[in-house]
């Protein structure tokens, strides 16, 4: 059995800020990511978030976890495809460290992303703003998001 604590201290502390690049943004964003998946993994296997072993962290154990993001926590598909982005980031790293275990890590990378709605209009220019801007009557709360 592989400790995982050993591995994700490296991944988050070395291998996303210093060899990736990654913001410190994308970091923290990463980090809790997996501070969300040890507390569910340790709350159904028994054991602290320090005793989890990489084994544990199988595709089935995954896929409950995203099921309990969208059931339990009523995040969307776009958050529930972030935390699937960090965790198969992870099983990348993990697949040069642990070469024993690529059967496991390659089941988890096998999880699709779920779709998603694209958005017709992603933002507006301020051509558009002042064509649809007549359209709202700015002194009524209702414009300000109020429901009186």
């Amino acid at each position: 059995m592989t400790l995982i604590a050993p591995h994700i201290t490296a991944y988050l502390r070395e291998r996303l800020p210093n060899e990736r690049k990654a913001s410190p943004h994308t970091c923290d964003t990463y980090a809790y990511a997996f501070q969300l998946l040890f507390q569910f993994a340790s709350q159904r296997l028994g054991c602290s978030p320090a005793a989890l072993q990489l084994e544990q962290l199988d595709a089935p154990l995954v896929l409950a976890f995203l099921e309990h993001l969208q059931a339990g926590r009523r995040n969307g598909p776009s958050t529930r495809n972030a935390r699937l982005a960090a965790i198969k980031s992870f099983m990348h790293f993990l697949e040069y460290r642990v070469p024993s275990a690529l059967e496991q890590l390659r089941q988890v990378l096998a999880i699709p992303f779920q779709k998603t709605d694209i958005r017709l209009v992603r933002h507006l220019t301020l051509v558009m703003a002042s064509a649809i801007a007549p359209c709202f009557t700015w002194r009524s709360p209702a414009a300000f998001g109020s429901p009186n």
